[in-house]
């Protein structure tokens, strides 16, 4: 069979495995603090034997990650932050940290500081507030709180903020940010937060449904190749048994 199908085939997955990153994006649109994901393919050459290597297969890498920032908001809540300029909120995840932009953080029942659910880490730990008439949140991640009874605002703990070149970074399984060797990052004194604001998904439709179909004809032309490659073989065994 010749090199060229496999050629055709991997760029033919390679489209498919592309627009479900892009149908993932469309998606997420409307999700806070959303990151958009970016396609990874590089060509990988097929050994021929000797001679020129003209054929070549497409591989798929891992997704990276778009770091535009997304609409930010004002929400007048309390407990909505949102990151300004690069960086990441940390969240507890199993047994380490992951890491987001959405900020609309919420209290449970025993006065934790949760993002989706998730525990909201300090640079001590899980944050839990306790009884308090009222929460600020500066802009360096510091929480302040008035407790009942007092008349002044004190800090009760800090937002743990992180921040960490594109290609370290990747998504779990729960769509969280990681570092790619798993490893927790450390506090970042540069990142600032905005109190009582929210930032939106840096995904922009225009340019996911251009994407989209630019990978619709990427297939079309695949197919084109296979199709021409098979009928090549054919005419090489026909060839072959004059």
């Amino acid at each position: 069979m010749d090199a060229l199908i496999y050629t055709a085939m991997s760029g033919a997955d390679r489209a498919l495995r592309a627009q479900q990153v892009h149908a993932n994006n469309l998606a997420n649109i409307e999700t806070g603090g959303f990151r958009a994901n970016l396609e990874v393919s590089t060509a990988q050459p097929l050994q021929n034997g000797y001679g020129y290597d003209d054929r070549h297969m497409s591989q798929t890498q891992s997704s990276a990650i778009n770091t535009r920032t997304g609409t930010v908001k004002e929400t007048g809540r309390d407990l909505d932050v949102a990151i300004t300029g690069n960086g990441f909120l940390t969240v507890q995840w199993q047994n380490g940290e992951a890491y987001t932009r959405a900020g609309a953080m919420n209290l449970d029942e025993t006065g934790a500081l949760t993002i989706n659910g998730r525990p909201v880490l300090g640079e001590g730990g899980p944050i839990t507030l306790p009884e308090h008439t009222s929460v600020s949140i500066g802009v360096d991640g510091s929480i302040s709180i008035q407790v009942p009874g007092t008349a002044q605002m004190q800090v009760v703990d800090k937002l743990k903020l992180v921040n960490a070149e594109t290609g370290e970074l990747t998504k779990n399984e729960a769509g969280l940010i990681v570092t790619r060797g798993g490893a927790n990052l450390q506090a970042d004194p540069n990142v600032q937060v905005r109190g009582r604001h929210i930032e939106g998904s840096n995904v922009s439709a225009v340019e996911e449904m251009i994407a989209t179909m630019s990978l619709s004809r990427s297939f079309e032309v695949q197919m084109k190749i296979f199709k021409a490659s098979d009928s090549m073989a054919e005419s090489g065994n026909r060839l072959l048994g004059a």
